[in-house]
C-alpha cells in the first residue's frame, strides 16, 4: 500500500503540471468511454446486483448500487461538463505587487492524494475520478464488495482514460480490500485527504482510525417544513418528491415538519405520500388529522430511514421547526414550502445547514444538479468546503512570487518599503 500511494504521489504530481488539454482530453475520452463500454459495465453491475440479492443486502444498498442506462447517461453528461469547463489547476485568484519587480500570485492548486472509501455507490468511481482529473488529484478508491465487479471496470475505464492523453494510469487505482485501508489510513505523508461517502457510521470509524484530515458528512436527516402559508398541491408534490425521487439517496427528505395552521390540508399530502408508498410515522397532532399510522418516537426524528418512511411532527412556528431542525438534524439539507416571501427569507437566514432551499425539493442538494459536474460527496463540516463538492472543494492554492533580485533584509533594514497593491488577476 505504501508502494501504491507513493506511485499515487508522483502520478498526481504529473497530472497536476500537465497542460490542462491533457486532463480535459483524459476527461472526453472517458465520456467515450462510458458510452462504448456500456453493456461491459451493465454486466458487472448485473453481477454484483445478483450476489447482492442472495446476500439478501438491505433495499436501500441496493437500490444505490443498481447501475442503469439512465444513470451512465447522467454521468457522461456530468463528464462532458467537466471536460468542457474551465481548467482550474494554475487558476489566479489574486495577484499583489509588493515592490517594483517583486510580484506576488495565489493560484489553485490541487489538494494532492485523495482516498476515498465509499459504499455501494458504483458511480461514485466515475464522479470522483473525473472531478479528480479535472482538479490535477490522484484518487485511492475503496469501494463496497458489493460493488467490486462494477468498480473494477469503471476504475479501469479511468485509467484508460488517463492513459490515453498520456498521463499515468497510477493517478486513479482501485483497493481492494480493508486490510488495504488500515494501511493507507496509516500514511499520512503521502495522502492528504480522505474522503468517506457512506453511512454517518462509516464517517465516524475513519475520523477515529487515521491522522489524516477527513472531509465527510454525518447522516443524511434532511427536513422538508410545510409552513402555514404553504401552498396545499406544492407541498404535496415536494414531499413526495423529497422522499421518494430516491429514498436511498442522503438528500431525500426524513422528517415533514408541519406548521400547525397548515394541519387542515395535511390529510391532503398524507395520502399523496401513502399513494406513493411511504409509510408514515407521526406525533400526536398530526395523527390526530391524518388517521392511523405509526406513532413517532423521538429516534424517529434523528434518524435517516433511506427508504420509503418518513416522520412527521407539528410545530407550533417557523422558530419552533428551525429549533427542531438544529436539535434533530444534521446540517445537511432543509427546505421551507410556503408563499409568505419574509418566512422564506428568514428560514434561509436561520437554519444553519449546507444547503437551504425555498419551495424546492431537498433532492435538489447534488452537485450534478448545482452545475458542479459531479460530486466527490456533501461535506456537512464547515471546514474547506462545505454542501456538494465538486472541482473547487479539491482544490487548495499556491503562492508564487517573481522576483528581480530582492533580499528580505533591504525591507527589514528600511532600505526599500512594501508597496502591497493589489492588481487585476
Amino acid at each position: 500500500m505504501e508502494n501504491t500511494a507513493s506511485a499515487a504521489r508522483a502520478a498526481q504530481r504529473q497530472l497536476a503540471a500537465a497542460p490542462a488539454q491533457d486532463r480535459s482530453e483524459a476527461l472526453r475520452h472517458l465520456a467515450v468511454l462510458l458510452d462504448t463500454r456500456q453493456d461491459d459495465i451493465l454486466t458487472a453491475n448485473a453481477a454484483d446486483l445478483a450476489a447482492a440479492a442472495r446476500a439478501d443486502l438491505a433495499a436501500p444498498l441496493q437500490a444505490r448500487l443498481k447501475l442503469t442506462p439512465e444513470k451512465l447517461a447522467t454521468l457522461r453528461d456530468g463528464v462532458r461538463s467537466l471536460a468542457e469547463g474551465a481548467d482550474p489547476v494554475g487558476d489566479p485568484l489574486r495577484r499583489t505587487l509588493l515592490d517594483d519587480g517583486l510580484m506576488l500570485t495565489q493560484v489553485k492548486a490541487p489538494i494532492g492524494v485523495l482516498l476515498i472509501i465509499f459504499e455501494s455507490r458504483p458511480d461514485a468511481v466515475i464522479q470522483i475520478g473525473s472531478l479528480a482529473i479535472r482538479s490535477g488529484n490522484a484518487v485511492l478508491l475503496k469501494g463496497g464488495r458489493e460493488a467490486a465487479h462494477s468498480n473494477a471496470v469503471l476504475v479501469g475505464l479511468l485509467q484508460e482514460a488517463l492513459s490515453s492523453a498520456g498521463l499515468s494510469p497510477e493517478a486513479a487505482v482501485g483497493v481492494a480490500d480493508r486490510a488495504g485501508v488500515a494501511a493507507l489510513l496509516a500514511l499520512d505523508h503521502l495522502i492528504d485527504l480522505v474522503i468517506p461517502r457512506g453511512s454517518g457510521s462509516l464517517v465516524k470509524h475513519i475520523q477515529s482510525s487515521t491522522r489524516i484530515p477527513v472531509l465527510g458528512h454525518a447522516e443524511g436527516v434532511c427536513h422538508t417544513y410545510l409552513d402555514a402559508a404553504a401552498d396545499p398541491t406544492m407541498a404535496a408534490t415536494l414531499s413526495v418528491d423529497g422522499k421518494c425521487d430516491y429514498p436511498a439517496a442522503c438528500n431525500a427528505t426524513e422528517t415533514l415538519l408541519v406548521h400547525r395552521d397548515f394541519l387542515p390540508s395535511l390529510p391532503g399530502v398524507a395520502d399523496a405520500l401513502r399513494e406513493a408508498g411511504v409509510t408514515l410515522r407521526a406525533d400526536e397532532a398530526a395523527r390526530a388529522v391524518i388517521g392511523d399510522c405509526e406513532a413517532a418516537t423521538a429516534e424517529d426524528w434523528r434518524t435517516e430511514y433511506g427508504d420509503r418512511v418518513l416522520s412527521v411532527a407539528v410545530v407550533d412556528s417557523l422558530e419552533a421547526a428551525v429549533a427542531h431542525i438544529h436539535r434533530y438534524g444534521s446540517g445537511h439539507t432543509e427546505s421551507i414550502v410556503t408563499d409568505d416571501e419574509h418566512a422564506a427569507d428568514r428560514f434561509l437566514t436561520i437554519v444553519d445547514s449546507a444547503s437551504v432551499f425555498h419551495n424546492a425539493s431537498t433532492r435538489f442538494a447534488d452537485g450534478y444538479r448545482y452545475g458542479l459536474g459531479a460530486e466527490v460527496g456533501i461535506s456537512t463540516g464547515r471546514i474547506h468546503a462545505r454542501g456538494p463538492v465538486g472541482v473547487d472543494g479539491l482544490m487548495t492554492t499556491r503562492w508564487l512570487l517573481r522576483g528581480s533580485g530582492q533580499g528580505a533584509g533591504e525591507y527589514s533594514s528600511g532600505a526599500r518599503t512594501f508597496q502591497h497593491r493589489s492588481l487585476p488577476v
